[in-house]
């Protein structure tokens, strides 16, 4: 298997395990998004708690040649350190919700 069709196959099944835990409260929807052409991918909450609207990108991942750039993350999980345990490469994972003069200390790639 070539390093990027990997690489798409570990952000689904990490998306799809992510997807699966349901927020507690509410008529929330989660919504697990694979562009798979143009390579986004995307956790969402959206509905309703009571009378607050939700809409939430919960995780945004990107392969953005031929790395993975984790874009956002709002749980506790430290996806990073999954996808590294699954076979990529520390430097093929850019921390994108890091600040560019701060990537070069993450110990990830820098873009």
């Amino acid at each position: 298997m070539d390093k990027l069709a990997f690489y798409r196959q570990c952000i689904q099944k990490l998306l799809t395990e992510y997807g699966d835990v349901r927020p507690i409260n509410g008529e929330i929807e989660t919504q697990i998004l694979f562009d798979t052409e143009h390579d986004h991918y995307q956790i969402v909450d959206l509905g309703w708690d009571k009378h607050h609207r939700i809409y939430n990108c919960v995780m945004h991942l990107d392969i953005k040649s031929h790395k993975i750039w984790i874009q956002r993350n709002q749980t506790d999980k430290l996806i990073a350190d999954e996808l590294v345990a699954m076979g990529v490469l520390k430097q093929d994972i850019v921390l994108g919700l890091q600040p560019v003069y701060a990537r070069e200390y993450t110990g990830y790639g820098v873009g």
